[in-house]
């Protein structure tokens, strides 16, 4: 009995064995790919489609969504079909392909997303799907606050100085309508922005998107699978480019999650007022009686540092600029302050006034009262304030700008 029942499982076995040989893993790659570039239908079969899109790191209709945005992105029109389809057998629904293109519109351009609908059009036919209802009565989603603020501010410093109609539309249409559409989830917008970035070879917007992405949901293991996956339909200098960037975001991540901990020897240290031990402003910086105290720097990495500044009537600073900018606190007294080709502004205790970076300007007391200010600035290269020219007599009382001079650079304020 013993042997019958080896003999069938050695029968069983060679059987399998026979059946295992006999199965080949089902072909992706065209019948032309084969004639023409073998390896090529090799890579594609065995490794894109029989390895990569069978990796866990990432859902198969994260993979789908991404691999469509790549394609949108980068004008592949000729692939979007096939993973159209791919991604509908995926679970990824038809509303939210039709969102997909929309938000790819504003990151890869009108031209990419209008000839994406052709082809998708073309899809949705072939398996009978109608067309998609706008809005359909759901609500927007709400941003988180404290990020719109943050990204804002951002915008504010950065673009509108220079574009103040793509700072409006960015606040109001990109982020105030099109990322709060409810068509498409944030998790998934953000993988379609990052997969866009990364295809379209724009690193320098990445680090912004792929916080986002984090934010919304996203895992580290599955931001470091969609550089991977897209080394196949981007390129590998493109995967390769985005690694850096994913590197310094997850550090940046990490280091933010961390409590911080005291620099070794890290102390606190009061500086004393003390204004019997003023030292005299120097005559190159300072116009009339100043007196100096209370001068501190903080230690590095800190750029801060400051002091206070006594003027007595009639007293005032040289012009100068910060490189980094500088705020006033009022202490006593009254005061003016002028940026150059601006009014004369009066300044009185408990006043603070903050000074952008390198506005030319200057600060002292009135004509007939002292007054006493502490200022801030940090130092940029080692540099926290450029010393000009001395305020001349008739421009501090007429509060006009008198002529420029070479400047001088100086670790003082």
């Amino acid at each position: 009995m013993k042997k019958i029942a080896a003999s069938i499982a050695i029968s069983a076995l060679a059987a399998a064995g026979a059946e295992a040989q006999q199965y080949q893993r089902p072909r992706v790659a065209p019948p032309e790919v084969n004639q023409v570039a073998p390896g090529l239908g090799h890579f594609t079969d065995d490794v894109l489609f029989g390895e990569v899109w069978l990796r866990e790191e990432l859902a198969p209709r994260d993979r789908s969504l991404i691999t469509v945005a790549a394609l949108v992105s980068t004008g592949k029109t000729a692939q979007i079909g096939g993973h159209v389809r791919r991604a509908l057998d995926n679970g990824v629904k038809p509303g939210e392909i039709g969102e997909l293109i929309t938000q790819l519109a504003f990151y890869s351009g009108w031209p990419n997303a209008i000839s994406a609908v052709t082809e998708v059009k073309k899809v949705f036919d072939e398996r009978g799907i109608g067309p998609m209802a706008e809005g359909g009565g759901v609500p927007p989603i709400d941003l988180e606050a404290a990020a719109e603020t943050a990204r804002m501010s951002i915008i504010e410093r950065s673009v509108t100085p220079t574009a103040p109609a793509l700072a409006e539309l960015t606040n109001r249409v990109l982020f105030g309508d099109l990322w709060r559409r409810a068509e498409l989830s944030p998790r998934d917008r953000s993988l379609a922005t990052m997969a866009a970035l990364i295809a379209t070879g724009q690193p320098e917007q990445l680090p912004f998107h792929l916080n986002r992405a984090m934010d919304n949901g996203l895992t580290r293991r599955e931001a470091a699978e969609v550089a991977t996956h897209l080394g196949f339909y981007a390129g590998w200098p493109r995967a390769m480019s985005a690694v850096p960037v994913l590197e310094r975001v997850f550090a940046g991540r990490e280091a933010a999650a961390k409590p911080a901990s005291p620099m070794p020897g890290a102390d606190l240290r009061i500086i004393r007022a003390a204004p019997e031990t003023a030292s005299p402003g120097p005559t190159d910086r300072f116009s009339g009686e100043v007196r100096v105290y209370g001068l501190y720097r903080g230690d590095e990495p800190a750029l801060i540092g400051g002091g206070t500044v006594a003027f007595s009537a009639g007293a005032r600073t040289a012009w100068h600029t910060h490189p980094l900018g500088q705020t006033l606190f009022i202490i006593s007294g009254r005061g003016w302050v002028q940026k150059e080709g601006g009014p004369k502004e009066e300044v009185d205790p408990g006043d603070v006034v903050w000074i952008p970076p390198n506005v030319r300007h200057w600060h002292g007391a009135t004509t007939d009262q002292p007054m006493t200010h502490f200022a801030v600035a940090e130092a940029l290269d080692g540099s926290a304030v450029t010393w000009m020219e001395l305020v001349a007599d008739e421009a501090y009382r007429a509060g006009s700008p008198s002529e420029p001079r070479e400047p001088t650079k100086s670790r003082g304020r």
